[in-house]
Order: structure tokens, then sequence, then C-alpha cells
């Protein structure tokens, strides 16, 4: 085979990120020579992202579109568009791909229209259980569908779907730290039950919320807890804690840099329900309770939680519901052995083990097949 050139292009949140990055990480392990290029959003966390995990990255003026459409500054957001898609054209045009790959997310949109329009063969890849716009935009073009769910010819045609599962990041396990030492890691006990709490790299304003309203329930419970609060909540926690007071069995932290000692040590999950997250507690075989977050496109979170609910591979309270019922629960769960093993096994059994391998193998056959 040739020297591999490949534009991987989408963004804005970790959802989109980390599987781009795992595919790409897939293909330098197929080809340790292959050319990689990201095209991303400006001012967008993949700017950042990418860079620090080893791959170059071109970012595009690109935004959403406004709610309602008629806004008036959908002008100005279809103007960017249109510069966008004449700065991919001059991308693609120097950097010569044979391949163009979208994971969803503003940038892909404007990427793959125009590697399409050029000729390019494209591949998408969808995190979540109900498809989002771009990609369901871009179905028609692209030559290969790679979804994590079944049940998604309902928004793609079905003899372009491969069910690959959803990359996960690399180093969620590290079986060389035991539960009870990964549990004095982040201050706590090595022998109580453990709750592990992450509202993503921002933080969730209802988890945190739960947490703040229980205190007393939690503090007096023979159970521990390690909170990530996301660092835009960490002020106001902060000062809530000094004025309510901190339970001695509550870790709290704004950000958990290792995320694998953070697994290891819980023995329940509170997370929302995010494609990348529902795929590391699958991996992972991590009981877990989702709590949808109700601001994303489509309620795609409470479509993605129910896929495990209906397999009674994880339990689900509403974001509106949370504040009140969400601490109890967990509370109840934890202690219940019975309970905790049937959903980690189910969850378990949804895994994809090789989603990034599969998908990398599906990116080099386009090519070929070119």
């Amino acid at each position: 085979m040739s020297e591999l050139r490949i534009i991987i292009s989408g963004g804005g949140t970790g959802g989109h990120i980390f599987p781009a990055i795992s595919i790409a990480n897939a293909i330098r392990e197929l080809d340790f020579d292959a050319h990689i290029l990201f095209v991303g959003a400006e001012g967008k966390m993949e700017m950042q992202r990418v860079p620090n995990a080893g791959y170059d990255i071109v970012g595009l003026p690109i935004r959403g579109l406004q709610r309602p459409l008629w806004n008036l500054k959908n002008i100005s957001v279809l103007i960017d568009y249109l510069k966008s898609k004449k700065k991919v054209k001059k991308i693609i045009r120097e950097f010569r791909p044979q391949v163009a790959v979208g994971v969803g997310g503003y940038a892909s949109s404007a990427t793959l229209d125009t590697a399409y329009g050029m000729g390019i063969p494209c591949l998408i890849q969808e995190q979540n259980s109900f498809a989002g716009l771009t990609n369901k935009a871009l179905a028609r073009k692209a030559s290969k569908i790679c979804v994590a769910y079944e049940g998604m010819e309902r928004f793609f045609p079905k003899e372009k779907i491969i069910l690959t599962g959803n990359p996960v990041r690399k180093g969620l396990s590290d079986e060389n730290i035991t539960q009870q030492d990964a549990r004095v890691a982040f201050g706590l006990r090595g022998d109580l039950p453990t709750i592990l709490l992450i509202g993503g790299s921002l933080g969730a304003r209802t988890l945190n919320e739960s947490i703040l309203e229980h205190l007393e329930e939690i503090s007096k419970a023979p159970i521990q807890w390690i909170w990530q609060t996301g660092n835009y909540y960490k002020e106001h926690i902060q000062s809530e804690l000094d004025r309510k007071g901190k339970p001695d069995n509550l870790c709290v932290t704004d950000f958990i840099s290792r995320m694998d000692h953070a697994y290891r040590a819980a023995d329940l999950v509170i997370s929302r329900a995010g494609a990348s997250s529902i795929s590391e507690l699958c991996y992972l075989g991590k009981p877990s309770i989702l709590v949808p977050s109700p601001n994303v496109a489509e309620d795609h979170q409470t479509h993605n939680a129910m896929a495990l609910t209906s397999r009674n591979a994880a339990l689900l309270v509403k974001d509106s519901e949370a504040v009140k019922d969400l601490v109890p629960l967990a509370l109840a769960t934890v202690t219940d052995n019975r309970l905790l093993a049937e959903l980690g096994q189910n969850a378990s059994n949804m895994a994809f083990r090789n989603s990034a391998e599969v998908i990398a193998d599906e990116v080099l056959k386009l090519i070929e097949n070119k």
C-alpha cells in the first residue's frame, strides 16, 4: 500500500475527541508511518487535546446553528460555514488525503461534505444510540457508517452500517493496583464501599446539587464517595462545604487525573449518559446510575441510557428528579451486592473490546478499495 494520508474531523466535546484520537492511534498501530491530520473547530477543546495526543490539527471558523433557526445570527453562521468549506478545500488540495473520517461535531460537517464533493471516500462514526444531525446529514455521502448500538438503520442506510461500538481511552484499567490501595490513593479507607460521581471535565450542576442537598445522609452512612465536581463549580462547592461542613467520607476534587484508579476504587459509578462515558462503564463492567443531561441535542443521552437500562445494565434517574432521589438510590444500591454484580455483568456483556481497531481496519479497506 502507498503512503497513507487520512483526515479525521470532528470534536466540540470529549465524547467526539476521545474516539477520534483512539481511531488515529489504532491506524498508527497498523501503519506507523501513516500521515493523519485532524480538522476541528476554532476555540473548541480539540484544538488543545489533539496536539497533546501527538497529532496535527487545523481549526475551522465554524459554529453551530442558533435556535430558533430563523435567528438572524444564523446568517453569520452560514457565512462561517462557507468559509470553512473553502478552507477545507485548500487543506485537501495540500494534504491529499485518501479518506476522510468524521466523528460528529460542527467541523466534520464541512470537512466530509467537501471531501465527498472532491471524490474522497468518507467514513462516519456515530457514538450515540440516537444519531446526531451532522451524521444524519452526511449519511448519504458516507461509504461506511460505524455505530455503537443495534437498530441504527432507522437513521442510516442499512447496507452501510457496521456495528463496532465506541472506542475508549487507553489506560482505563490498572490491574497493578488493588481496589483497597486505589481508595487509599484518594485519601479514603480501603475497606468501605465506595461511590464515584463524575460529571465530566466541566462538571454537572444537577449531580453536584444532589450531593449538597444530602450531606447529612452521606456523613452518616458507612459509605465513602469520590466526587468530581468539575472546575466550573469548584469555588461554589468549596464555599458551600465551608458553610455546611464537609463529611470525612467525601473526597472532593474538581479533576481526576487517574481515572483508572478512580474506576478501580469504585463499587458504583454515577455519571451523565454521554456515549464515551457509557462505553467506558461497559468496557470496565462497572455498575452505574445514569443521569442523562437534558441539555443535549435531541435528548440523545436519555436514548443512550435506555439502551443500558432496557438490558438491566444500569439504573436511570431523570435529571429533574436527581436532587431528591439520586443519593438515596445510590446509598441503597452500593450495598446490594447481588444488584451490583448483575448490573456490572450485563454492562460488560454490552462492551466492544476492539472498537478502534475495527474502525481503523474499515478506514484502510476504503483506501484499498479506492
